[in-house]
């Protein structure tokens, strides 16, 4: 049986091979496909659309436990092409 994960966009429970692994490096999120960096990580759908919910929930600080809102950029250009 295979693990199962929460998107942090949509709340939506999947199994973790169709969701993107996102990690803090240098205050910035980055993606983690391979899922191993080393470090707290938060698992997302890799949509524009559960990007933007998770955006606007301000998930990525609460999940990777930083203070404000992180720098989200490389995400969002691994996600748009």
């Amino acid at each position: 049986m295979e693990p199962v994960r929460t998107c942090i966009g949509c709340r939506s429970r999947a199994p973790r091979s169709s969701l993107l692994r996102v990690v803090l490096l240098d205050s910035r999120v980055v993606a983690d496909a391979a899922a191993v960096r080393p470090g707290r990580g938060a698992w997302l759908h890799p949509t524009r659309e559960c990007f933007r919910l998770a955006e606007r929930r301000r998930a990525f600080g609460r999940a990777l436990r930083v203070n404000g809102q992180p720098d989200t950029s490389d995400v969002e250009n691994r996600l748009n092409g």
